[in-house]
């Protein structure tokens, strides 16, 4: 989340000294002094501070919540606003602890007062367009911005901090703010980000959303603005209508989940790489006219200056002073709207990616809630004609009911996700490396491509094969995901990367081997994937390297001449559960080793031939001994319960081997 950046008399002062060599101690003694002015520039300061992390411990340690909370519902805007953002500053870049000492330390007293306060006097402080020109600025709706974000990180990191939020009836005022989205999209983008949080998993708040209520939501969604930043609203949006589905009545709950989809399709659709492509040459022909205008300014101003000094009677201007006397936008940063623009798009894509895997995740809905989606004649129409195109995966909808894939086709859902696991445009992320201020862009892409790896992730998990387009689109797929992993000379080591790509081809090996189909890639690259993926400092990417060895391990164990691979294999495997420090993935290339191992000639000659029998009857106990010194408090209830299951199958599959007779003599 972009901090709070104050503007105003402290950035002055700020190019004369700098605020950050004040001791923390200073700049709270000075929000008491009597002089507003002074106040805000303690505010601002402090804002400005808190963004370093290392500053933090200072002003907690002198407690910079009680001193900060009650400038909220300070006499001057200016302080309220500063203050507000400061808050906001130490809840972003304070993490989850602070948040739960400012909701501890009773942050959430003043703010619902100030969030309130705003509310009602939103409608009041509506200035004439000619006063608004003369200011520019409307105080009550910027401080409601930083309030609202205040708001959100407190609320998505504290649950107390949401029950306040839900007994305070503050979703009213929240939604007073939302109906300035035609005028204000920045504000009405906090606001919706912080629905998003209050909605996820409250059912407490689902009585307050009436239909008028609803109505706001729905105005929103149906706004035709098509900038990024409103894409990015009405993304943001569908999400929180996707958290209140409960209150939508079932005959409307269809038409409810194709208009939330048909956002994240439109979304979807946008290619960011060429967006930043367009964007950057736009930022750079802006820049230039600019530069132009300013020298041609400059010229004028000169002439202007030349003419009036032949007048000894008429005082000169001051060179560049031309511009009315409150303008400041020479004190601020330079308007960045085309890469705010991008950046909306992005965390458009991110939002409605993470969102779709959550429909993935939730239950089916009955026949009846469908009732008026499964009747639309444009639905029928689309699923029938994507069939006798035969584009399988590609236009294929989810399995999860009839007409949720109805929806999920209508939309091309699973097409678009698939086009965002791509690498990002190139040339894209060259314009970001060599342009500090887009730089942060390329963390966002990444984001982007690992949340599609996590979508496909989802619905290989909910789907069957002929929904997925049969067996030919998974082996396409599969060489997709290899392409990923093997299209550079080096593995890949990003972790959130490995995360993605490895539970995604874990997904997708598991669906082909239940099905028996033939897996296009090499035991080779397997192994190389998974020697890359077992250094991960990410358990969860060693958990998904051992399962996907597994299943290819139990496959090649059903076919002709793959001892060789086996033994290769299991040697992997066992050296993981022996050496790894984690018994969750210790556990896993136990379950792996199991799966190989069962059955077949082919495993038989491999086990014998690594003495796999003598080296799980040396490790058995050792794993006994570690479940009982590690377990307990180590980890969770369902690891333990599954960890529990290793033990056992374990001695099974020991005592099965023995069946065999195979122990080398």
């Amino acid at each position: 989340r972009a901090p709070f950046s104050p503007a105003g008399p402290e950035q002055r002062r700020d190019e004369e000294g700098g605020p950050e060599e004040e001791p923390a101690a200073e700049l709270l003694e000075k929000l008491q002094h009597p002089s507003a002015e002074v106040r805000e520039y303690a505010c601002a300061s402090i804002s400005r501070v808190l963004q370093q992390q290392q500053a933090i411990p200072a002003f907690l340690q002198r407690d910079v919540v009680r001193c900060l909370g009650p400038l909220l519902m300070d006499h001057s805007l200016a302080v309220r606003e500063t203050a507000a953002g400061a808050l906001r500053n130490l809840s972003a870049c304070g993490g989850f602890e602070v948040c739960d000492d400012m909701v501890t330390k009773d942050i959430m007293t003043p703010l619902v007062a100030l969030l309130k306060e705003c509310s009602t006097g939103l409608d009041a402080n509506q200035l004439s367009p000619k006063k608004r020109r003369e200011t520019d600025k409307n105080y009550i709706e910027d401080i409601a911005n930083e309030a609202i974000n205040l708001l959100w990180n407190v609320c998505e990191c504290n649950s107390t901090a949401v029950s306040i939020f839900n007994k305070e009836g503050c979703l009213e005022a929240v939604l007073h703010y939302m109906k300035k989205f035609s005028t204000n999209v920045d504000l009405a983008i906090s606001v919706a980000n912080c629905l998003q949080a209050v909605t996820e998993d409250n059912p407490d708040l689902l009585s307050s959303f009436n239909a008028s209520a609803q109505q706001v939501l729905e105005s929103v969604m149906l706004c035709p603005e098509s900038t990024m930043k409103h894409i990015l609203l009405r993304t943001l949006i569908a999400g929180t209508v996707w958290n209140i589905k409960d209150t939508i009545p079932p005959g409307s709950l269809g038409s409810m989940v194709n208009a939330i989809l048909k956002i994240f399709s439109e979304s979807l659709a946008i290619d960011a790489g060429e967006t930043i492509i367009r964007m950057n040459e736009a930022e750079k022909n802006r820049l230039k006219l600019a530069v132009e205008a300013e020298t041609e300014e400059n010229m004028s101003d000169v002439t202007d200056n030349c003419v009036l000094n032949e007048d000894d009677d008429m005082e000169e201007i001051p060179k560049g002073k031309v511009r009315r006397e409150n303008d400041i936008s020479d004190l601020l940063p330079s308007d960045k709207w085309e890469l705010k623009e991008v950046t909306a798009l992005l965390m458009a894509q991110q939002t409605a990616l993470e969102i779709i895997v959550n429909m993935c995740c939730s239950e089916d809905p009955s026949d009846d809630e469908w009732e008026e989606l499964s009747s639309s004649d444009e639905s029928d129409l689309f699923m029938e004609n994507s069939y006798n195109e035969g584009s399988g995966l590609l236009m294929s909808p989810l399995c999860l009911s009839d007409e949720v894939n109805s929806a999920f086709l209508n939309n091309l859902i699973p097409k678009k996700i698939l086009e965002k696991t791509a690498f990002p445009n190139s040339v894209a992320l060259d314009i970001c490396m060599h342009n500090p201020s887009w730089k942060p862009l390329i963390k966002k892409l990444n984001a982007v491509q690992c949340r599609a790896l996590t979508c496909l992730h989802s619905i290989l998990l909910v789907s069957d094969v002929d929904c997925l387009g049969g067996a030919s689109a998974l082996q396409s797929l599969a060489q997709h995901l290899s392409q990923l992993v093997f299209s550079n000379t080096e593995l890949p080591t990003d972790t959130e990367f490995l995360e993605a790509i490895t539970s995604a081809l874990r997904a997708l090996l598991q669906t082909m081997a239940s099905k028996n189909i033939s897996q296009c890639m090499t035991p080779e690259q397997l192994l190389a994937l998974c020697e890359a993926g077992i250094h991960s400092s990410n358990a969860s990417v060693r958990v998904n390297v051992v399962s996907i060895l597994g299943i290819s391990g139990s496959v090649l164990a059903k076919g002709q001449d793959t001892a060789e691979t086996l033994k290769m294999i299991g040697k992997f495997l066992l050296e993981v559960a022996m050496k790894e420090s984690s018994l969750v993935v210790a556990g896993e290339a136990l379950d792996a080793l199991f799966d190989v191992f069962a059955d077949g000639k082919e495993a038989e000659k491999a086990a014998v031939q690594i003495k796999l029998l003598p080296a799980l009857k040396e490790f058995h106990p050792v794993f006994k001994m570690r479940m009982r010194k590690e377990g307990k408090g180590q980890y969770s209830t369902d690891q333990l319960c599954v960890l529990d299951n290793v033990k056992m199958n374990l001695r099974r599959f020991i005592a099965y081997q023995e069946t065999l007779g195979k122990t080398p003599t």
